[in-house]
């Protein structure tokens, strides 16, 4: 067990070596635009002034209002913002999506319990994802197999690489905690006696011990736990790495570690911030171009003077109500005693005009100009609504695409996992026949899918209307647009509540029902026609046949 220990240190050692100048430039980073994170190569007091370095703000509030509006748009908490869904839409009948509808109000309930920190954990991430493009989150069951624990991680600290296919598959992260972290993580037996000893004098309960959470695909690892043990994907390790002590290994049937990447680049497995990329050099200018500014706009309202030498008796006051004695001998005619030097101030609009500019490439940079869904003009045509929704769609794409498959659909599908294994969706047997074996996907509510979602339920109305044309013209077209599948796929794509809507046999049963007793109403409506005709003709009948016996009996 020790030669692994020593083998995953060195392996650990070698993938945070390797990045050493990466941390260099995410210091820059953070420096610039994230100064709370700004703690890479430095190590930060409590109390240490946070951006005392900058000369404005504008860059740190496009990135928090990036990072805010990841949360607010793609996660919000007054909205279902995901669904658990059939792989394959055909298995999705009637029960099968009441269960799916259920097992995700489960899986919400579960994630957003208080103990589950999930707020806390994504919106540390967001921020980190919108300024470095990366984001560590650790999805487990906690201590007491009780609750979801989600914690986010200081990129400093964690290092990965991918597999041949592009996958992350290996997570080494850095650990320091206390002897008394460590007891109330681990059993006392698991420790270290160096760490138990310390547990028993008391006084060295807030000693810190460097320790490795590792994580390995299962070939990487030759543990004794493989004796006889179920072989999972990965294997979760911890190491006390000041002892070379294995406090725990054990078997897992996921990464443990979501790490959603932005913009990713070949060759390289950590990713970097399209937006900070592209903002970088305008922050670093809109920095000295606001200390340039600030400094003329203070020589504008307190300019540097001249002074004539051996005239002023004492300091010169500058300020309000201020009095500046002068020698009673100067002569005045020499030229004044205290005079500001004379400046061209021309120059500032200018200054102020490159600044916005500056701004506004930041604030584009940062797509805070497209995060909101752009609103229909006055007597638009249903044409030129669609046109615009095609155009926020392609502006936004960037933004939300890898948010929502990297991040909140690895998010889920490892919560989803762990729930499953946990028991909360119930039985085996109280899966719907037509779920049975099936694979689960997400589907998630956005600006994005609200937006396609609105092309649908526009071609529908656009099938409308070319429906009521053709009718105009020739009633024979109304067979050739089937009206209630094009019903229930509108619905569907609005996401209206599976309980609101009928089952397709039920449905379809329904309609042929009705449709048989229309049938019969209009057969008993053809009968009473042919009574209501015939009544004429068997009077006149009943009056020939009275006549006859009339004339019979005279």
């Amino acid at each position: 067990m020790l030669e692994n220990a020593r083998d995953l240190i060195r392996r650990g050692d070698q993938l945070l070596g390797k990045r050493e100048n990466l941390l260099n430039l995410w210091q820059e980073i953070a420096e610039n635009f994230y100064p709370e994170r700004a703690d890479f190569i430095v190590k930060r007091s409590i109390g240490d002034e946070f951006a005392g370095n900058l000369s404005t703000s504008y860059p740190l509030l496009a990135r928090r209002d990036l990072g805010n509006s990841i949360g607010g748009m793609l996660r919000p908490t007054a909205k279902e913002w995901f669904s658990i869904r059939a792989a394959r839409e055909e298995r999705e009948d009637q029960p099968a999506k009441m269960w799916l509808e259920t097992m995700t109000q489960r899986m919400k309930r579960a994630m957003y319990d208080r103990a589950a920190k999930f707020n806390r954990a994504t919106k540390e991430c967001d921020h980190d994802w919108a300024a470095f493009g990366n984001g560590v989150i650790s999805v487990e069951l906690n201590r007491a197999q009780t609750n979801l624990l989600y914690r986010n991680w200081h990129l400093r600290d964690v290092a990965w690489c991918e597999n041949a296919e592009g996958e992350i598959d290996t997570v080494h992260r850095k650990w320091k905690p206390t002897a008394y972290d460590l007891a109330g993580t681990f059993r006392a037996e698991k420790l270290h006696p160096t760490v138990q000893a310390c547990l028993k004098r008391g006084e060295d309960l807030y000693k810190e011990f460097e320790c490795r959470h590792v994580v390995v695909p299962w070939d990487q690892y030759d543990g004794p736990y493989r004796k006889g043990s179920v072989r999972t994907p990965f294997v979760s390790i911890y190491i006390d790495k000041d002892n070379e002590h294995v406090i725990e290994e054990r078997p897992v049937w996921n990464r443990i570690y979501v790490i959603p990447r932005w913009q990713t680049v070949s060759g390289s497995q950590y990713a970097h911030s399209a937006a900070v990329v592209a903002a970088f050099p305008d922050a670093r200018l809109v920095q000295a171009m606001t200390y340039t500014l600030l400094e003329a706009g203070e020589k504008a309202t307190n300019p540097p003077l001249i002074a004539t030498k051996n005239a002023i008796r004492g300091d010169v006051a500058m300020y309000a109500g201020g009095i500046t004695w002068v020698d009673n001998e100067y002569d005045e005619r020499l030229g004044e005693v205290l005079r500001p030097i004379s400046q061209d101030l021309s120059g500032m609009p200018i200054g102020i005009d490159m600044q916005r500019d500056t701004r506004a490439m930041i604030s584009e940079a940062f797509f805070l100009n497209k995060l909101s869904l752009p609103p229909p003009g006055k007597d638009m045509t249903a044409y030129e609504v669609g046109q615009r929704i095609q155009e926020y769609i392609r502006q936004a794409l960037p933004l939300f695409e890898p948010v929502e498959t990297d991040y909140n659909g690895e998010l889920c599908d490892i919560t989803f996992d762990l729930l499953r294994r946990a028991g909360v969706f119930g039985s085996v047997n109280e899966i719907p026949e037509s779920l049975q074996g099936a694979d689960v996907q997400f589907r998630f509510e956005s600006p994005l899918h609200e937006a396609i979602e609105r092309q649908r339920g526009q071609k529908f109305v656009e099938v409308r209307d070319t429906l009521a044309v053709a009718m105009q013209i020739d009633q024979i077209n109304n067979p050739n647009v089937d009206t209630q599948t094009a019903l229930r796929d509108v619905l569907n794509g609005i996401h209206a509540p599976a309980k609101w809507l009928r089952d397709e046999r039920a449905v379809e049963q329904m309609m042929a029902d009705a449709a048989q007793k229309a049938q019969g109403q209009q057969m008993m409506a053809q009968a009473a026609q042919i009574a209501e005709a015939a009544k004429p003709a068997a009077e006149a009948s009943k009056a020939m046949a009275e006549a006859e016996a009339v004339r019979a009996a005279a």
